[in-house]
């Protein structure tokens, strides 16, 4: 008589990571299922030693770690961004990388749009300044200490042609925004709605980043960007927050240089204390939300079935959604 195939390890390095209301759903195979809330990066080696499949969110798995953890076959990332996860050494190592695609379609767009317009018609200042007692001592109906604009016949520039910020362009346009996408490190443009990177600095009322944290874009927002936008547009970050030189975009919201910004990331989470953007954090025009863009309890939920789905396929010899590492 064989022996029975023994139970699949899976540890999940950061299970804090999602709403304790999300519901993992059952695997359809023999597995045992080790959640830790959450990881620091010295004690990864020792969790997954012997696991066959790991997942994290944000849990940095290094290729010294993979090293001390022969077993390992599968890395389940529980996000989109593969940033956290050396790909080389797990390609290397023959072991699939799977992410989660397109779950976020309407959260962070929508998430997007709330920091869009909280700016736009200053609504934090405004709330603020009542908290203040500056309605009462105002003697009127209403008073007008800082601006209002619509957003209709502005324009929305968008850095990102994917699914995100074609939501986002989709939304910009019912609300009869003009859509510029950036043509950066792309092609010729195919139609009037892809710019040049420059151009569309210059003539965006307002700017959303959609795009990947990649060497090549880091920084994409500098002290040289801002110094491009003529109209000092708001700067929305939803995307990551290596994408802007964050002391620069201190400075630019500092000096003028742009009307405001609506962050939901940050180079460095959660905020540390010495983070140049601890000197903003009051400023009547900057807004910063702790990375719950694409939280929404539907959004966690669908995540949360694509990660199972994904350890399923891969279960089944037919891994999907495969990260692939980007040759140096």
């Amino acid at each position: 008589m064989s022996n029975p195939t023994p139970p699949i390890r899976i540890v999940f390095l950061d299970r804090a990571t999602l709403s304790p209301q999300t519901v993992l759903r059952a695997l359809p195979f023999a597995h045992t299922l080790h959640c830790f809330e959450r990881t620091a990066a010295q004690d990864v080696a020792a969790r997954i030693r012997d696991a066959d499949i790991v997942i994290t969110n944000k849990t940095p798995i290094s290729a010294e770690a993979l090293a001390e953890a022969p077993s390992v076959r599968m890395i389940a990332i529980a996000a989109t961004g593969t940033d956290n996860v050396d790909l080389r050494a797990c390609a290397a190592r023959g072991i699939v990388v799977s992410n989660i695609r397109d779950y976020a379609v309407h959260t962070v767009p929508e998430h997007a749009f709330a920091l869009i317009f909280a700016l736009r018609r200053s609504l934090v200042a405004y709330r603020d300044a009542v908290r203040a007692g500056r309605w009462l001592d105002s003697g009127q109906f209403c008073f007008f200490d800082f601006p209002i604009r619509d957003l209709a016949g502005s324009t929305l520039g968008i850095v990102g042609a994917g699914a995100l910020g074609q939501a986002v362009a989709a939304m910009g346009r019912a609300l009869g925004l003009r859509v510029l996408f950036a043509a950066h490190g792309e092609r010729a443009p195919a139609s009037d709605d892809h710019v040049p990177f420059d151009d569309l600095l210059a003539q965006s009322d307002i700017v959303s980043l959609h795009c990947p944290l990649t060497p090549a874009t880091r920084h994409l927002i500098d002290a040289r960007a801002f110094a491009r936008m003529t109209r000092r547009p708001l700067l929305i970050n939803t995307a990551r927050g290596g994408l802007v030189d964050e002391a620069a975009l201190v400075e630019a919201l500092q000096s003028g240089a742009i009307s405001g910004a609506g962050f939901d990331v940050v180079s460095t989470e959660p905020l540390p204390a010495a983070h140049p953007f601890q000197a903003i954090l009051g400023h009547p025009r900057f807004i910063l939300t702790p990375h719950v863009a694409w939280a929404s309890d539907e959004a966690v939920q669908a995540l949360a079935d694509q990660l199972i789905g994904n350890i399923a396929a891969f279960h089944a010899a037919e891994p999907r959604h495969v990260v692939e590492a980007v040759k140096p």
